[in-house]
C-alpha cells in the first residue's frame, strides 16, 4: 500500500489517477471557491467529462480530493462526486513517438 502517515493516521489511497477521465455524477457548483463567480453558479453540469490534473487530500475528511479539468474550470471533487469514464467514450489522444 503506497500511503503517507499523517499525524499517525493513514492516508487513503486514491481510487482515480492522474490523467484519467472522470464523469461528475451531479451539478457541480461554486460553494464560494470561485470568487469571480456566483455563489451556487452551475461550475459542471451532471454527466460533464473531465480529466483528472492533480490529487491531493482533504486532511479532515481523510479523504483524496481530485481538481478535475471541465470544459472552462478546474473543480475539486471528491470520489463520491465522480465515475469513471468508460472506454471508448472519448477519443483518445495518440501519442506521437
Amino acid at each position: 500500500m503506497n500511503t503517507t502517515a499523517l499525524s499517525g493516521i493513514e492516508l487513503r489511497e486514491a481510487a482515480y489517477a492522474w490523467g484519467q477521465r472522470v464523469i461528475a455524477l451531479d451539478d457541480l457548483v461554486n460553494d464560494g471557491s470561485y470568487p469571480e463567480r456566483a455563489l451556487g453558479e452551475l461550475l459542471a453540469a451532471r454527466g460533464s467529462v473531465g480529466e483528472i490534473v492533480n490529487i491531493g487530500h482533504a486532511t479532515d475528511l481523510n479523504e483524496p480530493v481530485y481538481l478535475v479539468q471541465f470544459d472552462d474550470c478546474v473543480v475539486g471533487c471528491l470520489e463520491i462526486e465522480l465515475v469513471p469514464a468508460p472506454p471508448g467514450l472519448l477519443p483518445e489522444t495518440e501519442v506521437l513517438s
